[in-house]
């Protein structure tokens, strides 16, 4: 662990720090996951004391929080809190803030970049005034960029100042208990591990559906959509880890080098393929959203049907599905494998992934009594069920900072992996919508778009009702 570390969080009066960055360095204080001189410096504009951000940050603290929230604890973690007021979008108010640091002695840094992506430049210009800025790390949310191009000329600014190892391109799904658990079922069950290719699988769903719209988002969802804000970082990310042969040590670069494997060896989509490659939908009521262009065709739902072309997975297809106002939350993957005959149900292994955290198999047994009948059974472990686990189970972001403060990057985004996903996100939509495809609409609190059932069940999967 850095000693006297200090964690600068830009945007730090925004949703994404109250709701998830101070819980989890709350819970990382009272587990002793921060060293004891480690500091919080919050940017804001707001005229606040530290008493006051510390007042205003009780609150979320006390509602967010895994580990149980006490005034002894919170007063502790408070103590390592210190509240910044600057305009980070002015470049000559880092002179400031890097007499701050100095004042203070505040040298080994880690910066959160807790904006819009737009800023993420601005605030790179503004710190190479911070003395030893250069040497800290910074983590930036996704989306990175917002397309290829801007993906690109962002990533240049930020390796021209720190060093590419220093860059931590942060996907909470990947911090996420079930999507480390993936490499565990796989690997040390034999069961698994051993038919885990297409000669024993059908197919593999990944599926990430939400009950609720774009609420107070309208504004960056209509630039971006499902594709964009969803399958080309998320989903994609957690396809090369299904997809993925495991590496000699699960280190950042070997599990990185397999991963993008896997992503550069999705099959192009050409324009004969794409009705039987993409479906687009759009919820209705989506044009009176706040912030949405009243004639805008952004997609809300997308279904994808992927092939990896390597000799694992020939010819077997990758189902991924996600969209809004869908009726329910639900985040998992489903590994269908291959029936024994055409009349009996497949086996299928089934990690959920959130809400519901766990492992589900479905197999076959006889009916039990006098009769040749056969019928699905299940196993079904639910591990966010047990008290005793979501508590003692880090949440996402609280494993994801750990990491960087560790120095681990193992399931942080590469580069590489941005930039295939991202020309492979642009070409698809780039066909589609060449094709003048529909952006079907779809009731709220459905499934999603009718169309979509005939495409989702090109192979008879059933199992997608």
């Amino acid at each position: 662990m850095n000693q006297n570390l200090t964690f600068t969080i830009f945007g730090g009066t925004g949703d994404l720090t109250f709701r998830k960055l101070l819980p989890a360095l709350y819970n990382m204080c009272v587990s002793g996951r921060l060293g004891a001189d480690d500091r919080i410096v919050i940017i804001g504009r707001r005229s606040y004391s530290d008493d006051d951000y510390r007042a205003i940050a009780r609150d979320w603290v006390s509602k967010f929080s895994r580990l149980p929230y006490t005034e002894e604890d919170f007063a502790g973690f408070a103590s390592r809190i210190h509240y910044y007021q600057m305009d980070f979008s002015d470049k000559e108010a880092y002179e400031g803030l890097n007499r701050y640091y100095q004042e203070h002695q505040l040298y080994s840094h880690i910066f959160y970049f807790a904006v819009a992506p737009r800023f993420f430049g601005i605030i790179v210009e503004g710190l190479t005034g911070v003395d030893g800025a250069e040497n800290g790390k910074v983590i930036i949310e996704k989306p990175f960029g917002e397309n290829l191009a801007a993906a690109d000329a962002l990533n240049q600014k930020m390796e021209a100042f720190f060093s590419p190892d220093h860059i931590y391109r942060i996907d909470h799904y990947l911090g996420k208990e079930m999507v480390r658990n993936i490499q565990t079922i796989r690997f040390t069950n034999p069961i698994f591990s051993n038919l885990w290719s297409a000669e024993h699988i059908e197919c593999i769903q990944i599926s990430a559906l939400e009950d609720v719209g774009v609420e107070t988002r309208g504004g960056y969802y209509d630039s971006s959509g499902a594709l964009k804000d969803m399958v080309q970082n998320h989903l994609f990310q957690i396809l090369s880890i299904v997809a993925m042969e495991q590496p000699e040590q699960f280190s950042g670069s070997e599990m990185h080098a397999e991963q993008i494997k896997v992503l550069r060896s999705l099959r192009p989509v050409k324009a004969k393929n794409i009705k039987d490659s993409l479906l687009l939908g759009q919820y209705e009521g989506y044009l009176e959203e706040k912030n949405v262009d009243p004639n805008s065709t952004t997609e809300t739902y997308a279904a994808l049907r992927l092939f990896v072309e390597n000799k694992r997975w020939k010819n077997m297809p990758f189902y991924i599905r996600t969209g809004k106002k869908l009726g329910h939350r639900e985040m998992d993957v489903a590994i269908v494998f291959r029936r024994s005959s055409p009349e009996i149900a497949p086996n299928i292994l089934n990690i959920k992934i959130q809400p519901t955290e766990g492992v589900y198999l479905q197999f076959n047994i006889k009916n039990p009594g006098d009769t040749d009948e056969i019928v699905q059974t299940k196993m079904d472990f639910c591990q966010s069920c047990l008290d005793i686990f979501r508590i003692n189970t880090p949440e996402a972001y609280e494993r994801m900072l750990d990491a960087c403060m560790q120095g681990e990057r193992s399931w942080f985004s590469q580069w590489d992996q941005i930039e295939t996903s991202w020309k492979f996100i642009e070409n698809i939509r780039k066909v589609y919508y060449k094709q003048n495809l529909p952006v079907y609409p779809y009731t709220p609190e459905t499934n999603g778009p009718t169309e979509a059932d005939e495409f989702l069940n090109h192979y008879n999967h059933e199992w997608f009702e």
